[in-house]
């Protein structure tokens, strides 16, 4: 654990929600299981397999000295978070409390965080430089004026809409079968004033009427989970969802398609939308923060960033 006390003892609390320490990259031999977490005015450490107490108590022991050191007015509030495939994820208030409601910032937005229950926390901190570029695209895309029109497929709590509208976007519709995540993600945008989304708790693969009726898109944002069972395995149904996208977009809109599988790499989303997709070209990866370094970039995050054609197919 030395990596993580390491990271302990020099970490500057953050203002915004952000990675601490990334030992999932496995840059650090010995705690490729642990990460820690700022939801300020939290902390969170997750372990991805059973700590002993002792190691508990060696980490809080750690935080509690930082926090004397840093001198904060507040006390120190932490949580840990244990998490094995297969298990339903255990949390732990190990000191101080949790606000409620807990609201967190990421680049001057606000967003509902809920450390205490289930194993995702209301906002995918690894997702930020995704957040980033679609801040970026719609406050300077060429129909900025007249009205981007965004589809957000998987949208769990919707930060990408509430980023999307914040930077401009006319409309977006957010759709995810959980309703419980869309709620959140209703109040994160009444967090930030702001209006022109829509919310559709349905199953992506029988509304494909709906989705087309509201399109067509200038950006649609794909952001499954990699394997949920009843609702989504990668390997099976993502091409699936490719099919779908050229129909889809406007002439020149883009597409940002995500996957957060270790096990699947970026060929695989290049091949399969090479097959199932093929006009609309690849045009980027976009890099993960710093923090989220990995030995082995492919078992990272992948975002990568498609744009459709400027002139439909018919009149080429």
């Amino acid at each position: 654990m030395q990596a993580l006390l390491d990271a302990i003892a020099h970490f500057e609390m953050p203002t915004d929600a952000s990675r601490i320490f990334h030992g999932r990259g496995g840059r650090y031999p010995g705690c490729e299981h642990l990460v820690l977490d700022a939801f300020p005015p939290v902390l969170v450490l997750t372990s991805f397999q059973p700590l002993e107490e002792a190691a508990l108590a060696q980490i809080g022991k750690a935080l509690a000295a930082r926090w004397e050191q840093l001198g904060h007015a507040q006390p120190l509030n932490w949580v840990y978070q244990m998490r094995q495939p297969g298990t339903k994820a255990e949390s732990r208030l190990m000191a101080g409390s949790v606000p409620e409601p807990h609201i967190v910032t990421e680049a001057g937005l606000k967003y509902r965080a809920h450390v205490l229950r289930g194993q995702n926390h209301g906002i995918f901190l690894d997702m930020a430089a995704g957040r980033h570029w679609v801040r970026e695209h719609i406050a300077h895309h060429p129909e900025h004026r007249h009205g981007v029109k965004v589809l957000n497929l998987f949208a769990y709590t919707c930060a990408f809409s509430v980023v999307a509208l914040e930077a401009g976007a006319r409309q977006v519709l957010n759709m995810d079968m959980a309703q419980g995540a869309l709620a959140t993600g209703q109040q994160n945008h009444q967090l930030n004033g702001l209006t022109g989304a829509s919310f559709l708790a349905h199953d992506i693969f029988t509304s494909w009427g709906k989705i087309t009726r509201g399109g067509p898109y200038h950006l649609i944002i794909v952001d499954p989970p990699s394997y949920q069972k009843g609702s989504f395995v990668a390997t099976k149904d993502y091409a699936k969802l490719m099919r779908r996208l050229p129909t889809l977009l406007r002439p020149g809109g883009h597409v940002l398609l995500c996957l957060n599988a270790p096990e699947l790499n970026t060929a695989f989303l290049r091949d399969q939308m090479a097959a199932m997709a093929p006009e609309l070209e690849f045009v980027e990866r976009l890099a993960n923060p710093a923090i989220f370094a990995d030995v082995d970039e492919e078992r990272s995050l992948k975002v990568l960033v498609y744009r459709a054609p400027q002139i439909p197919q018919e009149a080429a």
